[in-house]
């Protein structure tokens, strides 16, 4: 007695782990989900979510036993469970209709197909539960109920109908998913998701399968009922793991891509921030509480307002010779203007160094600073470089001493 409760332990522990990730995944589609409730697809995706966590939270073996001892009926908690399965299974097929036909399509054909797929599975759901009422079956069972029960009339057709709707649901989502995996143009994050989803719906195949052979092994008079105990429900695990990371993957890739690529951002532009604090001591406005892309937006307007007070004192001669002779040392050209401009924002600091009363008696125009403005990050990435700088530099001053020795 002690050894299958500490089995049954071990099955509800096993079962939290899909329902941790699927919930996750609703939460993180919580927002869309208020927002535009009335997407067909938003809402095929809200509801094959909540109807997974359903699932596994009501087929926990300590679940099952709370609902057979609060209702008093004995394995009342199959057709519920069967119930909630069949429902997942058309929120599938319904989530697929959305993604094949499109986000603007409402046409004739998508609402039928549906309504099909609605009244179909609701004509299952309330079939499993004529079949129970009819089923004799006093024993409980946490477990093993398919099989214990493969024999008797009118369960045996009900365990056969939900697994058979469970497998043609299964099957069609999982090969249109594939099929639109191999699409062209889809987005990185995306792509992945639905591999996810591809292999989560290909696992579930696996518990049909289990299932399956279980109960026909029973009907046949053999005994492989650890297919159906054991295979099946770590089969289940694993697919609505898989699925729930399919669902979360293009949300909290994208989000966590852009995160990335704000700091990165943020930090590429730390050489010439420093360079340019030299300019008038001060910096970007700091908050401890601000926003990556706040930080980001502060930081790039900070340079180009420095950028702007060193724009009399840019060298277009040097920027000119400089790029020739970047282009010289075989840098390419993208580089070799990052090159160019960066020794001539160097020679403008130093020059505004050795004549800074002169700024406020020069005239505010100055040399077309364009391209320093838009090109920042380059300039940023060649700063870090000081030996490719001081490179160009003298290549590009040696013509200079040249006439000048003459």
């Amino acid at each position: 007695m002690t050894h299958a409760r500490d089995v049954l332990d071990s099955f509800s522990v096993s079962f939290w782990l899909p329902i941790g990730a699927l919930t996750i995944a609703l939460v993180i589609k919580l927002p869309s989900l208020v927002k535009m409730w009335r997407d067909p697809m938003l809402r095929a995706v809200g509801g094959l979510l909540l109807f997974a966590c359903a699932v596994f939270v009501f087929a926990t073996p300590s679940v099952i036993g709370w609902t057979n001892r609060v209702t008093g009926v004995p394995n009342i908690a199959a057709p519920l469970v069967y119930s909630l399965l069949t429902a997942l299974c058309a929120s599938w097929l319904l989530l697929i209709v959305a993604w094949r036909n499109g986000l603007s399509d409402r046409s004739a054909s998508t609402r039928r197909a549906a309504r099909w797929v609605v009244f179909a599975y609701a004509g299952v759901v309330v079939a499993l539960w004529v079949l129970f009422w009819l089923a004799d079956v006093p024993v409980e069972r946490r477990q093993d109920l398919d099989t214990y029960y493969a024999n008797t009339p009118f369960m045996r057709e009900e365990i056969l109908l939900y697994l058979l709707a469970h497998t043609v649901a299964c099957s069609v989502t999982a090969r249109l998913i594939w099929n639109w995996v191999r699409t062209e143009g889809l987005d990185a994050w995306l792509r992945w998701g639905l591999r996810f989803l591809g292999v989560g719906y290909a696992t579930n195949l696996l518990f049909d399968a289990a299932k399956l052979t279980a109960v026909i092994a029973r009907l046949t008079g053999n005994d492989l009922d650890w297919l159906s105990t054991y295979l099946a429900p770590s089969a289940a695990c694993l697919s609505a793991t898989m699925v729930a990371i399919g669902f979360i993957i293009p949300h909290g890739g994208q989000y966590l891509h852009e995160r990335w690529r704000i700091r990165l951002a943020h930090w590429r532009l730390r050489p010439l921030y420093l360079l340019l604090r030299t300019v008038n001591g001060g910096g970007a406005p700091f908050a401890p509480r601000a926003t990556g892309e706040l930080r980001l937006i502060r930081r790039e307007t900070y340079i180009r307002d420095v950028l702007l007070q060193l724009s009399r004192h840019l060298d277009e001669e040097l920027r000119e010779r400089s790029y020739d002779a970047a282009l010289g040392l075989e840098f390419e050209p993208g580089r070799a203007k990052a090159l160019a401009a960066a020794v001539t924002i160097l020679d403008a600091v130093a020059a505004r160094e050795r004549a800074p009363q002169s700024d406020s008696a020069a005239s505010p125009s100055g040399p077309d600073t364009t391209y320093l403005l838009q090109e920042i990050q380059a300039v940023s990435r060649a700063l870090r470089h000081r030996d490719h700088i001081e490179a160009v530099r003298s290549r590009a001053a040696a013509p200079g001493r040249e006439n000048a020795s003459a």
